[in-house]
């Protein structure tokens, strides 16, 4: 793409059609987060193994630490990588997450020793401090490249490509079982195999400029952003940093009350809807093998329960990513969302009230209701709350505020996955569903009374980077665009 003539850098960036650059930059980002996904969910079906491998049996403590550890720290990476962008610059630190990542995949395949169930542990953690700054990285990284018309499908393209992490999970565990290869082998092949899209893609964040957004609202280099936009783009523009630069620091626009509600509403929204999701997802083996008849045991009650996780992915959850991506910039985020949590709370209060379902009698009633809670995180808070952060808060503090939402999304993970263990263990199935039911009745209110909608809108504008500009412009006399 080129033009002849010069237009507004930011103008340029909101108004260009979805073109070859936007795709490039989704790939790239896309790929980690098919990672991602699949790092992170994989551990349910590796926890398994490892008995039916040789190793001893795990405490219900060990349990709930193996499937939970590397969301913990994804609390940690999202927050570091999160300032880290807005401190440094985007082009500084990208791809540097994923460099972490693939040590913690590559150390948990092959530096784990039989039984070495802390060093696994261990290793998890280093794991999930990449992932968590994927979090952060990618969405903001995504967004501010975007054009307003088409932002929310292409940050939410990012996103959904976990689906896709989301199914090669159960339909690789289940190749590498049914080929035959020994148990010890698999699990390792299983934990080493999240290293590879990684490695592809480092190189290619290494070599992304700096986003035009951040040289010219952030460093003040209005030459810079303009260059290094014609470069990606092809697309030649100009900008004024003095007049489209925030000076104000970061501390000051973090303490203002708009920052802090819209934080509340984007954390606790994911917050609540990844306790629902992760919980269910790294548990749905154990959780799944109550629909198993009790005479089907070791192998065989693991890949049934891992054929039945496949079907739910498949059939229900991959569906759902996409159906929200395609139309989020027409039905809206605010929408999707509210939908998404009344879809979950209803499906989640079924399963809680009626427990009978969740038992060989019913398989085909329970992977219904079951399915259709995960078509409904999926096409609703799943996907919307990854999208919002980026577009909310300012340029200047836009990756604080997208890790920092993504840190309490995975905090919420993180709990949901610990605690459901022991509350499955204390109260049963059913009182889990309930709990759930509730968490998300919460979401839907924080949703509603919390989140604006952004559909559609000007970046400058639903972020309150058009308010700063205008301060900046009130303090200087300059002129604001």
């Amino acid at each position: 793409m080129s033009t002849d003539t010069k237009e507004d850098l930011i103008k340029s960036i909101n108004e260009t059609e979805t073109s070859g650059f936007h795709y490039k930059t989704w790939l790239i980002s896309g790929l980690g987060f098919f990672t991602d996904a699949y790092d992170l969910f994989i551990i349910g079906v590796v926890t398994s193994l490892l008995v039916l491998a040789g190793w001893g049996k795990f405490s219900t403590l060990e349990t709930s630490l193996l499937d939970s550890t590397a969301l913990l720290s994804a609390v940690i990476g999202a927050l570091i990588f999160g300032r880290l962008l807005d401190k440094l610059g985007r082009k500084a630190i990208y791809g540097l997450e994923l460099i972490i990542l693939v040590v913690g995949a590559l150390g948990s395949a092959f530096l784990t020793p039989v039984n070495g169930v802390y060093i696994l542990i261990a290793w998890r953690f280093i794991l999930g401090i990449g992932i968590g700054g994927d979090y952060a990285t990618s969405s903001t990284i995504m967004a501010e490249y975007s054009n307003s018309r088409s932002r929310g499908k292409l940050v939410g393209m990012v996103f959904s490509m976990q689906s896709f992490g989301l199914l090669a999970g159960p339909l690789i565990s289940l190749g590498l079982i049914f080929s035959g290869i020994d148990l010890g082998l698999v699990w390792k092949l299983l934990l080493a195999f999240g290293a590879i899209p990684a490695i592809i893609v480092v190189y290619y964040r290494r070599k992304m400029p700096e986003t035009p957004r951040y040289s010219l609202r952030v460093k003040g280099d209005a030459k810079g952003a303009s260059s290094n936009w014609q470069k990606y783009t092809g697309i030649s523009t100009t900008a004024d940093a003095s007049t489209e630069t925030v000076r104000e620091s970061w501390i000051s626009i973090i303490k203002q009350k708009r920052f802090l509600l819209t934080l509340l509403g984007t954390a606790g929204s994911w917050f609540l809807m990844d306790w629902a999701l992760y919980g269910n997802s790294i548990m749905s083996n154990s959780m799944l093998s109550a629909l198993v008849p009790s005479a089907v045991t070791g192998l065989s009650r693991l890949i049934t329960t891992t054929e039945y996780s496949a079907l739910i992915f498949g059939v229900a959850a991959l569906p759902g990513y996409w159906l929200a991506t395609f139309t989020i910039d027409r039905i809206g985020r605010k929408p999707i969302q509210t939908i998404g949590f009344a879809a979950m709370a209803v499906s989640f209060g079924i399963l809680g009230i009626f427990h009978q379902l969740l038992s060989a009698s019913f398989v085909a009633e329970f992977l219904v209701i079951y399915g259709m809670s995960y078509f409904f995180i999926e096409f609703g808070p799943n996907v919307t709350t990854f999208i919002y952060p980026p577009e909310v808060f300012p340029t200047k503090v836009r990756g604080l505020g997208s890790g920092a939402s993504a840190a309490g999304g995975k905090t919420g993970a993180f709990l949901g996955t610990f605690l459901n263990v022991i509350i499955s263990a204390s109260l049963g199935e059913s009182g889990l569903f309930l709990i759930l039911a509730f968490l998300s009745v919460i979401g839907l209110i924080f949703t509603v009374v919390l989140l604006p909608e952004p559909k559609r809108l000007d970046l400058d504008e639903i972020s309150g980077e058009n308010e700063l500009l205008k301060g900046e412009a009130l303090r200087t006399g300059t002129k604001a665009n």
